[in-house]
């Protein structure tokens, strides 16, 4: 097995993780008419699995998720051969922001395992057409699953909350200059993703959308 430089796998990791948010969004996006309008999501979800670049693109999309906890893992693993085993503190008054690096490796695990969850529930297989909202809602309105999928979106707040700054840094692209603009939006965009997939998930788990 040929080990990859450290530069290349701290820039894979953090490029594949960039397009993992981007998709994120997109989905959040794509699941704001479940709780505003029903009829519109359902349009959605139908023109969508029935696009003939969906598989290609789940497939790639795949791809990327795998090559990113690859890399990932490959990273920690070459940081602990490296000796690289400092416990994280704060320095800025973030505690928040330490956590969220002491718990990137368990929170990374616990969002693969709910993806898993997630695809089991309503993926394999998929709704038939016109009962995405229906199935979806039938799923958060089971109380388990309704703590589940709120733990998940707060765990995956969290490990974007460290995500997007250690991407910057292995880019590169993080200097003294845009340092604070650059953890702003990571905490801006971390809050976005995790809050609005927590509400999403909470207003279906108490009804809302009929």
């Amino acid at each position: 097995m040929i080990a990859l430089p450290s530069a290349v796998v701290r820039t894979g990791a953090a490029l594949s993780g960039l397009l993992l948010v981007l998709f994120t969004l997109v989905h959040l996006g794509g699941l704001i008419p479940a709780v505003l309008a029903p009829e519109r999501f359902e349009a959605y979800a139908s023109a969508l699995h029935t696009s003939p670049w969906l598989r290609p693109f789940e497939i790639g999309l795949a791809g990327i998720a795998g090559l990113h906890v690859s890399l990932t893992i490959s990273k920690a693993i070459s940081n602990r051969r490296a000796g690289n085993s400092a416990q994280l503190s704060s320095r800025r008054d973030a505690p928040l922001a330490a956590l969220a690096s002491r718990s990137k490796g368990i929170a990374g695990l616990l969002t693969l395992a709910f993806l898993v969850v997630h695809l089991n529930q309503l993926r394999w297989p998929r709704p038939a057409a016109g009962q995405e909202g229906a199935v979806l809602s039938s799923v958060l309105q089971q109380p388990l699953n309704a703590v589940v999928y709120a733990a998940a979106a707060l765990v995956l707040a969290l490990h974007l909350l460290h995500g997007a700054e250690a991407a910057h840094r292995s880019l590169g692209w993080l200097s003294p200059t845009n340092s604070s603009a650059l953890r702003t939006g990571g905490r801006l965009l971390a809050a976005l993703i995790g809050g609005g997939f927590l509400l999403i998930s909470l207003s279906l788990a108490l009804g809302g959308a009929a």
